[in-house]
């Protein structure tokens, strides 16, 4: 083996190559040139504004929607890609809808604006820049919209909405717009059949409106993956009831509807049209009439089926009259109503004075409460208000005037997910009012603080969120220093607000990114700072640089590092001590935990948040004020018996968790072990110190990568491919056969091969069969390049080899045990190691000097790159493994996504929870410190729900009559006049000033001081210096970096008694 691959290995390169060219994104698209990444994609180039929508590709470019495909699914998808949209004004509002329609794939979309663009536009509006003043909206930004997504007709439109013009489109989306605008158009959709959404914000004010027609069909209400259970009964009765086995609830509600597959003897369920049900239990529930059936032998599965539901909309015009509201806050349960005159007041306000009511003008305030009462007066019914609300209608007024970009990202994620539901019939639509607002964000006293004078226009990109906030507030705001933890989606989100913002906008602010990670196809989706051309690029560097075109008053810098231990030197005392605000834009819990444990050591702000789908969760973390992140977790996930691994699979889950142990197996430890054994002198010290029977397997798997199994060339990677083929779905099943025929009876009398217990049937290898080969090809490609090895993938030639391999003949052997359950596994795994079979193992094994220069690649693991078989071999592992079974099989993207263990994701989702995110920043900003007044939120559009609760207060615990919480903490500057103290220094403090006896003291996993230690022990370290102690406890130097450090503390209070109490912060370097 050459050592050219060796050295290539042992530097650990990235799978991927990052871009170092200078190219921008304005040079291609000035340059119309079409990047290496859209010629793959196999379509026609973009429109530019001529076709209205002609260009349609001729299938779902998986490796672009991959994320988004797991949330909408196929189906909807290609019903979207048949829709043509019209996106009606084109301030923020209307630029953030039609960002995520074009990035979400529809057919076209036409921005429309007959009004050129101002200074106080951008605001919000991040396609404009100061020198598009006086341009056309919708022109200026088509270009930059048309970036997002070249499958995607993006066109600009000026003039007039006509009868003949809106015919050609599916939705109709409104912005920005009058009332008798509004009544019109809606009048004129309905003719047609066109599905109208009404969306509209002022300051922390918004509205939606949807009217989808009289009959419209919504084909997936939730979106989530239907209900599946293996069954262990199902009576005989006129309202048989259905059992499940017990290990897992079924998840049906009272009106779902079900089939069932591989029932035997009661027939008749198999392949029924949905069956309504009737909930008993967790684990029963009622069909309905089964007394005419066969009887229940055994076996059977019962799968959800979603049916279709057919919901009515109102016309606009009776529905002002007679409104459905959605709740988006129930703490503020009665606003709906009062907000639906509030903006109908608002219209009529405009309408009569020809402009909106000025910020904090008195008058005009109480010129549109005056309105809001006379349109009040005129109602009946329900819609009509007892009194209508003159302190919020006020403020709707003062806020009137105000353009904010956080929440924009909020209503334009909210409104262009009402599009795609309106093109897909996938998800329950809005019913059909929504209004929603954030007055919490005001400063405390912003009816004294906030006046006519200082939130006037001042001439500035800030107008419209001077105008709510005032000229102050926007000050502090572009003084923030930010720390954004993470580039992807919802980083450059809030990189894009912030921006807009001016959060860090001035010499005095600062917004840090730190990303490792680099641009992929798959990202392009949702995270809408990078476009084709920056793929293989830096996320931070290229989102951050795209984030400062939009506003170049930005101040800040990209990092590409990560966040974790290794990276204190760079994120020390000093950087966090400055900032104003931790903002995670994670996709990790360990990377959460530890930012959090950051920050509440440095006593920072954090603003956590997430999203699953059509799933987002915004949490705030205060010091002193709330818990932490850390301090509540979701339960872990579900893990799967070793025992269902390994011999008794029931899912397509369990047959791919299989394949993915086996390409970790195969191609990562075993690679990882070799090299460990001719570079680590103390391999077999290490080896012979582990659990169980792992160093008999630990050798073994080197022998046979080193020996038995080591090729000389591509054919031998091939034959090994074959020979393993057999013994994964054919000698293996057949062993276990035998063990525990299909016949086999329990001690209880229970058939063996029942309930979760599926009996396999071994494969006969055929290489006419396109499975059976798929995987000969990835392995040997795999194992190939684990050795350095040229592979090829030309079937013809793989066959031909394939007709060479000599597969010996498997005959079953008695006295194999196995396993039939996780305790069973469990004792015999922790059984003594056979010291003979070591020593075998052992000198059978080529001496490190004989292979010098020898090293294997250790092969990680990586889903998006469909080059490099990785899934290629997954998906033929687990479809193999299922046939043996006889488990349905999965395709690849299911595949993709539960190997990979992939997030959902969906850009309208992650623009709702950033700007989620961003209006709590605007309470940080402002100094609340009234915990009601901050917001965590729970958000799923599929249904649609908004949940909101105000955050939960930090525990508090108490010693010697002192009250502290996880915020709390005892600080020791440990250097008196250049004198560092002793740790007896260090016990006798703390019994003096705090009256508490340390009884155990450690820091980190070292245990400095312990009540038990031996007195020689004892007396050798109170004399030492507290650094001293640490660094000769632990054997690590403490780092330059470093000046402080944390202990915890064991101690008795003052009546003797055990006690908790806080950590204690150390200093010892100035």
């Amino acid at each position: 083996m050459s050592s050219t691959c060796a050295e290539e290995v042992a530097v650990s390169p990235p799978s991927k190559k990052r871009k170092t060219d200078s190219e921008t994104g304005e040079y291609c698209a000035k340059k119309n040139e079409v990047s290496p990444v859209q010629d793959k994609m196999d379509i026609r180039k973009h429109s530019n504004g001529s076709n209205n929508g002609t260009t349609v590709p001729v299938a779902i470019d998986e490796g672009l929607y991959s994320r988004q495909l797991y949330v909408l699914g196929h189906d909807a998808m290609r019903r979207m890609g048949t829709s043509n949209i019209l996106v009606s004004g084109m301030r923020g509002l209307g630029l953030e809808i039609a960002k995520n329609l074009i990035l979400g794939g529809v057919k076209s979309v036409t921005v429309h604006d007959s009004e050129v663009a101002t200074l106080a536009d951008l605001s919000s509006q991040y396609f404009l820049t100061e020198d598009s003043v006086g341009l056309n909206r919708a022109d200026v930004c088509q270009t930059k919209l048309a970036e997002l997504n070249n499958y995607v007709s993006v066109n600009s439109y000026t003039g007039k909405i006509t009868e003949d013009f809106i015919k050609g489109f599916q939705v109709v989306v409104l912005t920005n717009s009058s009332m008798d605008e509004q009544l019109i158009i809606s009048d004129l959709v309905r003719q047609y059949g066109i599905k109208l959404i009404i969306a509209d914000t002022f300051g922390l004010f918004s509205q939606v409106f949807c009217d989808f027609g009289s009959s419209f069909v919504v084909n997936d209400t939730t979106g989530e993956q239907p209900a599946t259970a293996l069954i262990c009964g199902v009576t005989k009765e006129t309202e048989g009831v259905v059992s499940v086995i017990d290990e897992v609830r079924h998840g049906l509600e009272t009106g779902d509807h079900v089939t069932f597959t591989e029932v035997q003897g009661m027939t008749e369920l198999n392949g029924c049209e949905g069956m309504s049900v009737k909930v008993k239990g967790p684990y029963t529930f009622s069909i309905g009439d089964t007394s005419n059936f066969g009887d229940y032998v055994g076996g059977g599965k019962v799968v959800q089926v979603k049916m279709p539901q057919t919901v009515s909309f109102k016309p606009f015009r009776e529905s002002l009259t007679d409104p459905e509201f959605v709740i988006t806050d129930f703490a503020k349960f009665d606003r709906p109503g009062q907000l639906h005159i509030g903006f109908q007041a608002l219209h009529e306000f405009v309408k009569r004075h020809s402009s909106l009511p000025k910020p904090r003008n008195r008058v005009d305030a109480d010129n549109m409460v005056a309105i809001a009462k006379e349109i009040n007066g005129k109602l009946t019914g329900s819609v009509k208000l007892e009194s209508v609300d003159e302190t919020l209608i006020s403020k709707l007024a003062y806020n009137a005037s105000g353009d904010i970009c956080p929440m924009q990202s909020v209503v334009g994620g909210i409104t262009a997910q009402e599009v795609m539901k309106a093109c897909s019939g996938k998800f329950n639509p809005i019913m059909q009012w929504l209004y929603f607002d954030a007055l919490e964000c005001l400063p405390e006293n912003s009816d004294t603080d906030l006046n006519e004078e200082v939130c006037k226009p001042v001439t500035s990109r800030y107008d419209g969120q001077i105008a709510v906030f005032g000229s102050e507030f926007q000050k502090k705001l572009e003084e923030m220093k930010l720390f954004v933890v993470g580039a992807g989606a919802i980083g450059c989100e809030h990189l894009k607000n912030f921006a807009m913002m001016g959060a860090g906008c001035s010499k005095e602010g600062h917004v840090t990114v730190t990303d490792m990670d680099i641009i992929e196809k798959s990202n392009l989706n949702r995270q809408f700072l990078f476009r084709p051309w920056d793929v293989q690029k830096l996320k931070s560097s290229a989102a951050f640089a795209a984030a400062k075109a939009m506003n170049p008053a930005l101040h800040g810098k990209a990092h590409q590092n990560r966040v974790g231990p290794e990276t204190e030197n760079v994120y020390d005392d000093d950087f966090f001590e400055k900032l104003s605000c931790v903002v995670n834009a994670l996709d990790n819990v360990d990377a959460r935990m530890y930012m959090d444990r950051r920050c509440v050591y440095y006593r920072k702000s954090l603003l956590e948040s997430g999203t699953l789908g059509t799933k987002g969760n915004v949490q705030v973390v205060l010091p002193s004020i709330t818990e932490s992140y850390s301090s509540s977790q979701d339960p872990p996930e579900r893990s799967i018996p070793i025992c269902t691994l390994k011999n008794f699979p029931n899912a397509i889950e369990h047959t791919l968790q299989w394949a993915r142990d086996e390409f970790e197996g195969l191609f990562r430890q075993i690679p990882d072990n070799v090299n460990q054994y001719l570079t680590d002198p103390k391999f077999m010290d290490r080896i012979t110190k582990m659990q169980g029977q792992q160093p008999i397997e630990t050798l073994d798997s080197v022998k046979r990568a080193l020996v038995d199994d080591r090729p000389g060339n591509f054919d031998d990677c091939i034959a090994w491919a074959r020979v393993h083929f057999q013994n994964l779905f054919s000698d293996q099943i057949s062993q276990l056969l035998f063990n525990f025929p299909p016949e086999q009876i329990t001690s209880s009398g229970a058939p063996f091969w029942s309930g979760p217990k599926r009996c396999p049937h071994p494969l006969e290898f055929d290489p006419e069969i396109g499975l059976h080969l798929d995987y000969v090809v990835a392995a040997a490609m795999l194992k190939a390049e684990s050795y350095c090895i040229q592979g090829k993938t030309d079937s013809a030639y793989v066959k031909q080899v394939l007709a060479k391999v000599n597969v010996p003949k498997f005959k079953p052997r008695d006295g194999v045990r196995i396993d039939v359950n996780d305790a069973e596994a469990q004792s015999n795994s922790s059984g003594p190691v056979d010291d003979c079979i070591i020593e075998k193992l052992t000198a059978a094994l080529p001496t490190s000097q004989s292979l010098a220069g020898f090293r294997m690649n250790a092969l990680d693991f990586e889903k998006d790159d469909d080059t490099n078989h990785h899934m290629d071999f997954i998906v033929a592992t687990s479809n193999l493994r299922a046939e043996n079974y006889s488990i349905a099989p999965a395709d690849r993207l299911q595949s993709k996504l539960i190997a990979g263990k992939i997030i959902p994701a969906i850009a309208t989702t992650t623009a709702l929870v950033s700007g989620l995110v961003c209006l709590e920043l605007y309470k940080i900003v402002a100094g609340h410190t009234n915990i009601e007044l901050y917001k965590n939120g729970f958000i799923n559009l599929a249904l649609p729900f908004f949940g909101f609760s105000e955050p939960i207060e930090p525990v508090k615990q108490s010693y010697n009559g002192n009250e502290f919480s996880l915020w709390d903490r005892f600080e020791l500057d440990g250097v008196k006049s250049g004198e560092e103290m002793t740790l007896k220094e260090f016990m006798d403090y703390f019994q003096k000033e705090h009256n508490l006896e340390i009884t155990m003291l450690s820091q980190g996993v070292s245990m400095l001081y312990s009540f038990f230690m031996s007195p020689a022990k004892l007396k050798e370290r109170l004399g030492m210096k507290m650094t001293e102690v640490v660094s000769k406890v632990s054997k690590i130097k403490i780092k330059p970096h470093v000046k402080a450090l944390v202990f915890e503390l064991c101690c008795n209070d003052a009546d003797g008694e055990d006690v908790e109490v806080p950590y204690v912060k150390y200093v010892f370097r100035h």
